[in-house]
């Protein structure tokens, strides 16, 4: 019987099969060091600046308060088993560990799905942080650290105030879905529009094409559009491709382009750089739009 399934798990095209091999091969493979390192306390609060964290990670200044979106830091995501998580390995490390990061005044959590609801991560974040999340998805925060928790639905809006101002922040349609396995309770699945200092900014979440971002113009003009480009091989109904990410930032007239969800972890059949290399490609003629290549990278919007 062993061997039986041995012999499967090796030969199996099935996805089940080919998903085993690929935690086996996970097991043996060394997470490799981030291409560059953000140094937050050097950043402006008179500005907006960012650093991608990797998966859907952003480090975010906005004019002084930091916003975090979908944490997920730890080596692994997945299945939380106390003394591990089950689940895919990193390729690359994230650009800064919990330990690095600097305070967090809003955690922003776009949906559900263990790869940007990380529990390892969010029960290190600090209980003094406001959090953003998804209608009917704060039960699975339960656990955490994390206690002032609002959830939002589709053109909702809350507000966050500290020393600094205020920060709008807004739910917005995306095309998505939002069960968290092993249940099968219908849950949220949010983009946020971000307001503070006249300036608007973009969070996509993870989203397959849809005619909502582009709906969204008369709300801008956006300084930029953080959006997925990964995992779009089989999964096109959830998740869009670089060229349908660039298609939809430029109907929500977005100035620049954070690409996120590539490069980080295996969840799709598409090759690892593909992603990038596709976006860029795509933005062949306006290359300066494209804010950021490679995790650990640092961007701050250019003063207008």
């Amino acid at each position: 019987m062993v061997g039986g399934a041995a012999w499967w798990v090796s030969t199996s095209k099935q996805r089940a099969a080919r998903w085993a091999r690929r935690l086996t091969e996970d097991a043996r493979r060394q997470i490799e060091p981030a291409p560059a390192k953000p140094r937050p306390a050097d950043w402006s609060d008179n500005g907006i600046t960012l650093a991608w964290l990797g998966h859907s990670t952003v480090l975010l200044s906005f004019f002084g308060i930091r916003i975090l979106t979908d944490p997920a830091l730890g080596n692994r995501i997945g299945i939380s088993l106390g003394l591990g998580t089950l689940g895919p390995k990193r390729f690359v490390a994230p650009a800064l560990t919990v330990q690095e990061l600097p305070p967090i005044d809003v955690l922003l959590l776009s949906h559900a799905h263990m790869d940007h609801m990380d529990l390892p991560t969010l029960g290190k974040v600090g209980k003094t942080t406001f959090t953003v999340t998804a209608k009917a998805t704060g039960d699975i925060l339960a656990g955490t650290r994390v206690k002032e928790l609002k959830e939002l639905a589709w053109n909702e809006h809350t507000v966050y105030r500290n020393r600094l101002g205020e920060l709008r922040i807004e739910a917005i349609e995306v095309k998505h879905w939002g069960q968290r396995w092993p249940s099968d309770l219908p849950r949220g699945y949010n983009g946020y529009i971000l307001r503070r200092e006249g300036k608007t900014l973009l969070f996509g979440g993870d989203t397959a094409l849809t005619p909502a971002i582009g709906q969204l113009k008369s709300r801008g003009p956006f300084e930029l559009a953080i959006m997925p480009i990964g995992a779009y091989r089989p999964w096109i109904w959830n998740h869009c491709t670089p060229e349908q990410a660039v298609q939809m930032a430029n109907a929500a007239g977005a100035n620049y382009i954070v690409p996120v969800h590539h490069q980080t972890f295996r969840l799709s059949d598409e090759p690892r750089n593909e992603p990038i290399e596709r976006l860029e490609a795509a933005l062949t003629r306006e290359p300066q739009r494209l804010a950021l290549r490679r995790i650990g990278e640092t961007f701050a919007c250019p003063p207008v």
